[in-house]
């Protein structure tokens, strides 16, 4: 009695052919995977830098204004965009002002801003801070800051590190007069 029940070249052909796809495929998804994780961890490098690093510089001095009773009346700077940096809505822009005994915090609404760029004078009616631009920054309102007195003032961007300005007041102080700080 012969025995028929063979493996014929044919099934094993289809055997062969089904662990390739199923190879195929799962081969695919792993590697989709991989794909996803390294996309994601990219972008958050990505963010964690734009978070971490400061998009603001300050561009030339600070100028500070002699007060009554010796006290600064007002700060002045120009902030403009660090190398690389992208634009920043000046609107969600705040501002601390700190010294040993008091803190304050300003909003956009409540400093005077002034736009450059280019060399004239141009109203910025995005009031977002580019490329080539400069933001001239006015705070007055400010806490107790005396003759000798250190300074902090924070600017606060929505994105991005804050960016701390620390300068100590002049040992003389006269009303109306203005001083460049260190």
């Amino acid at each position: 009695m012969k025995n028929e029940d063979a493996f014929t070249g044919l099934e094993a052909a289809i055997v062969l052919i089904a662990f390739i796809v199923v190879a195929a495929v799962f081969s695919y998804v792993v590697l989709g995977a991989g794909f996803f994780t390294t996309q994601k961890s990219q972008e958050v490098v990505h963010t964690g830098v734009a978070q971490a690093s400061s998009n603001l510089e300050v561009s030339g001095p600070v100028i500070i204004e002699g007060g009554a009773g010796n006290n600064v009346s007002t700060i002045t700077f120009y902030l403009q965009l660090a190398a690389g940096g992208s634009p920043i809505d000046m609107n969600k822009t705040t501002y601390a002002v700190s010294t040993k005994g008091a803190l304050k915090t300003y909003t956009n609404q409540t400093v005077t801003t002034s736009w450059y760029k280019d060399g004239g004078v141009e109203g910025s009616p995005n009031n977002l801070l580019e490329r080539f631009e400069f933001v001239k920054v006015t705070i007055s309102s400010l806490p107790d800051i005396g003759i000798n007195d250190k300074f902090i003032v924070e600017i606060r961007p929505d994105q991005g590190a804050s960016y701390p300005l620390e300068r100590n007041a002049p040992s003389s102080l006269a009303d109306g007069h203005f001083y460049e700080v260190y």
